[in-house]
């Protein structure tokens, strides 16, 4: 989540570059080429079955494709602030949707350590700011945010569900290639439109780390994460993604920082130290 906030931060030059269609598409593209070998199943490893391809296809179009849609368009229409107070809502999101769907007990330990994670992430969004929403159009950017959290949420919990029967390079790599397929008609109508002498080498070498972090680096830390923790207490490590954000914002882009950004790191640092504490005292017992 950290490597997300990350690189989520310096991708803006990209988004400035390239169309979005296009941008995902050449992601999902570098990230399936680095990732040929990791396609193969593994000597041991049982058959997928009609379920677990579904659930495939429902992680990539989820937590792949239709999120990124959501995020990028609702943003666009609503708010910095609201956006930054919506998308705390993720680690919640993630616990419920354990609870309902994985069975998962969530304690209550995790619920504070939830409780902490929106705190410190709309704090972080109301310290952030930015410009008003599109005259009329903020309610269609909420609710497309909502449904950005939702998608994350669900990529989460089936996550969870695909560890049992697929190890992680392997679920990386497929659910890559679900989302090469997805974005390609719209990724090369945008190319055909798209002068590719435009950028800058120094963009392509960002675009190469960009691919390789989004497809391949952060996907198989997260499902090999899930394998032994919880998708409940997973989900609050969602927290690091803006708190790694703007980290990159303040040190690297210059943005300032004041009282409200220090409280809202405190607070999701003590929302990650709450969700593992358990998992350490059990491990000792």
């Amino acid at each position: 989540m950290s490597l997300v906030g990350s690189y989520v931060a310096l991708s803006k030059p990209l988004a400035a570059a390239f169309p979005v269609f296009v941008l995902a598409w050449l992601r999902f593209g570098i990230g399936g080429l680095a990732m040929l070998h990791w396609l193969r199943k593994p000597f041991g490893e049982a058959p997928m079955t009609p379920q677990t391809r579904r659930l495939l296809f429902l992680e990539s179009f989820l937590g792949n494709f239709l999120f990124s849609l959501c995020m990028l368009f609702g943003v666009s229409l609503t708010s910095a602030v609201a956006a930054g107070v919506i998308m705390a809502a993720i680690p919640g999101a993630v616990a419920v949707l354990s609870w309902a769907f994985l069975r998962e007990r969530v304690a209550p330990r995790t619920w504070v350590a939830v409780a902490c994670a929106i705190g410190g992430i709309s704090l972080l969004g109301l310290a952030r700011g930015g410009p008003g929403p599109a005259q009329g159009h903020a309610w269609l950017g909420n609710l497309l945010l909502v449904g950005a959290v939702l998608c994350e949420a669900s990529y989460a919990v089936i996550g969870k569900k695909l560890t049992g029967v697929l190890s992680p390079r392997r679920i990386t790599a497929l659910i890559n290639l679900w989302g090469f397929a997805l974005v390609t008609p719209l990724g090369v109508w945008g190319a055909l439109r798209f002068d590719f002498t435009s950028v800058r080498p120094g963009l392509w070498l960002l675009l190469v780390f960009y691919a390789l972090a989004a497809s391949v680096w952060t996907v198989w830390l997260w499902m090999t994460g899930l394998k032994t923790v919880p998708a409940s207490q997973g989900g609050v490590f969602t927290v690091m993604l803006p708190v790694s954000a703007a980290l990159v914002g303040v040190f690297v882009l210059g943005e300032p920082v004041g009282p409200l950004q220090l409280a809202a790191f405190g607070l999701a640092l003590a929302s990650v130290l709450l969700a593992t504490l358990p998992l350490r005292r059990a491990s000792q017992r």
